[in-house]
């Protein structure tokens, strides 16, 4: 009798396994990007939670690092305010020469601050002053942005592809392509968790491809340069009946033709999240 039910467990736990896995594959064979879109809205709050903000500031600590290209790391302090097609993003450091970022949006003009002491921009802002996608198209940041372009698609003249699940470090994500009205020349793929459908992640990546050599050998020699924006969110919490990332980590990395590399982060922990805020327009200026 016990080697009979034995065998009866081992076969009702494969059939619920085999179960399981029929009834995920399903699920995702049927996730359109409709239906990614409204279960991705869903995860940040109700309908009326959602249409309730109009405003929102981000508050918080930050550590820049330099990872790659260079060492060290440096302590200090973010701050986020956004409403509707407006932003300013401040990650600050009290460092010699280098003073941190300065980012800006206000509906199609963008804004990078030059942060060094001879107000000259680091590698990270030039390259964002040159490709402002993910500024001014407002996906930079996130949910903890008011103007989150998810929250309204069809204004934006955006448009988003589900992509279906792709592993990020061994675990599955949802992947969507997001195309913008002038995004042709920067992929941009927004990642959510498959269980949540929080967004936790954004790539944004830019090629440049090689010149001509005088010589085949000199092409061959030739090396593209290489750009990546990446944002990752974790640590969700309620707020007002929004649920947002407490973590944001925003790293740059570029790849040159001479062969240098250097990779950037800023990290970030919210410490005080407010919705609904009055916000000064000097907040939003592009110069």
């Amino acid at each position: 009798m016990t080697n009979l039910m034995a065998i009866y467990l081992r076969g009702f736990a494969v059939f619920l396994l085999l179960l399981s896995t029929a009834t995920t594959t399903v699920a995702v064979e049927e996730l359109n990007t409709e239906g990614l879109i409204q279960r991705h809205l869903n995860s940040i709050g109700t309908a009326e939670a959602r249409a309730s903000v109009k405003s929102r500031v981000v508050e918080g600590r930050a550590a820049y690092r330099v990872l790659v290209g260079g060492s060290g790391q440096i302590d200090g302090k973010c701050v986020m305010v956004s409403e509707r097609d407006r932003l300013q993003a401040l990650f600050k450091i009290n460092a010699i020469k280098y003073h941190g970022e300065k980012f800006v949006r206000n509906g199609d003009k963008t804004f990078v601050a030059g942060t060094y002491d001879d107000g000259t921009r680091s590698e990270f802002g030039q390259f964002l002053r040159s490709e402002d996608i993910p500024l001014r198209e407002g996906t930079l940041g996130g949910v903890w942005s008011a103007g989150w372009p998810l929250l309204d698609l069809s204004s934006h003249n955006a448009k988003l592809h589900y992509d279906g699940l792709k592993k990020v470090d061994g675990q599955p994500l949802h992947a969507a392509t997001y195309r913008g009205k002038k995004s042709a020349d920067m992929e941009i793929t927004l990642f959510f968790e498959p269980d949540t459908f929080r967004h936790v992640m954004s790539v944004y990546s830019v090629r440049i491809h090689a010149g001509i050599g005088f010589t085949e050998t000199e092409s061959a020699r030739q090396q593209e340069t290489r750009y990546r924006i990446e944002e990752r969110f974790s640590d969700f919490k309620s707020v007002d009946g929004i649920t947002l990332p407490y973590h944001y980590n925003l790293r740059f990395q570029q790849e040159l033709q001479s062969g240098f590399t250097k990779l950037v982060e800023w990290d970030s922990n919210a410490t005080r999240v407010l919705n609904n805020v009055d916000l000064d327009a000097k907040n939003f200026e592009t110069n």
